[in-house]
């Protein structure tokens, strides 16, 4: 089992930064691709963001490439989304989760990744 648990969200003017931060825990942690989606009121799960276990291989949603940076922290079994400039269609819960192995490139669908956090609200004032 994995537990995941975000913070960091809050509200926040157009043009302005937040950094998200998951932090997991349980014996399964190692060995897996770790990724950010968003959930905006009324609209599907999006992807944003996705890191391989080895850091060394990032991926992002085209509509957040360039802002946004995804990085993780195996020894303290964290992972981060650092956002810029950011935008008010960027206001969503942001849910942290992992998938049950490490897949490059990874998946982007929300139904294929194992665990999930309960996620965190951003909201991007005009």
């Amino acid at each position: 089992q994995v537990q995941l648990v975000e913070s960091g969200g809050g509200l926040v003017q157009a043009g302005g930064s937040l950094r998200l931060s998951c932090a997991g825990s349980g014996r399964s942690w190692s060995r897996r691709t770790m990724g950010w989606f968003r959930q905006a009121p009324g609209k599907e799960h999006e992807f944003v963001a996705a890191i391989s276990w080895s850091g060394g291989s990032t991926y992002y949603a085209d509509s957040v490439k360039g802002r946004f940076t995804i990085s993780r922290d195996n020894a303290k079994n964290t992972v981060s989304l650092q956002m810029n400039s950011l935008k008010p269609e960027d206001t969503a819960v942001y849910i942290c989760a992992a998938d049950y192995i490490d897949l490059s490139p990874p998946r982007k669908r929300w139904e294929e990744y194992d665990y999930r956090g309960q996620g965190t609200q951003v909201t991007v004032s005009s």
